[in-house]
């Protein structure tokens, strides 16, 4: 009887300590659910667990096979409705990522921004909202873009809430990156939100990183700095 109360108290003092860690961790959040905020609470953990077990870290890379089709072909509608063109990227790498609000990796916002900001002068960053997995992004556009703005300061593109995985909805810029008769070698379409594809200064995907991969990881800045 005594070593059932100690294990109750001592769970009790346990799951105390994890909900003030969380609030602690969360003293900046707004809008967000208790799931976010614990997600957000555990972000490091999980990153390290991934990377331990290697889940989610698979990279692809390319430096030679030029498209078939060109990426500046391409085009996406942002988040506000306007439309833009990937002809206008040119000259500069493109990092896209498929994202969510309610993923164990979201925190991957705040990376991605820090990113933007440091190599503003030759990268682009675009998000892609998607509700592909396990419908961890439910929110509406707008939603969407307040919740990054407010909780990781998300100044990079966003475009309208779409489909990123092999099927007939498949949004076409996703479409081009993980169709090797369109990119030219790639068939690697997202498996988790936050994949990301980095395209180069000509056009050509370059690099396809797992969901695990931090944003600012030594692999990801060694291919933008290329």
């Amino acid at each position: 009887m005594k070593k059932l109360k100690r294990f109750i108290i001592g769970l009790f003092i346990l799951i105390t300590a994890f909900a003030v860690y969380v609030e602690l961790a969360n003293r900046n959040s707004k809008n967000m659910t208790y799931r976010q905020k614990m997600l957000k609470a555990v972000y490091p953990a999980l990153m390290w667990f991934t990377k331990l077990t290697g889940k989610n870290t698979k990279g692809l890379s390319n430096k030679d096979v030029i498209p078939p089709v060109s990426f500046y072909t391409l085009a996406g509608v942002l988040n506000n409705g306007d439309t833009v063109s990937f002809n206008s990227f040119r000259d500069k790498k493109v990092l896209l990522v498929n994202t969510a609000s309610d993923c164990g990796y979201t925190n991957q916002y705040e990376d991605l921004q820090k990113l933007s900001e440091q190599y503003k002068d030759k990268l682009v960053v675009i998000g892609f909202p998607a509700n592909d997995f396990k419908e961890q992004e439910k929110r509406a556009d707008k939603d969407i873009a307040e919740f990054c703005k407010l909780n990781f300061g998300v100044t990079f593109p966003l475009m309208q809430k779409s489909i990123v995985i092999k099927s007939a909805q498949q949004n076409p810029v996703f479409q081009w990156l993980s169709d090797s008769t369109k990119n030219g070698w790639n068939k690697r379409y997202p498996s988790w939100n936050f994949s990301k594809y980095l395209v180069n200064e000509k056009g050509v995907l370059t690099n396809y990183f797992g969901s695990s991969v931090s944003p600012l990881s030594k692999e990801v800045v060694a291919a933008i700095m290329e």
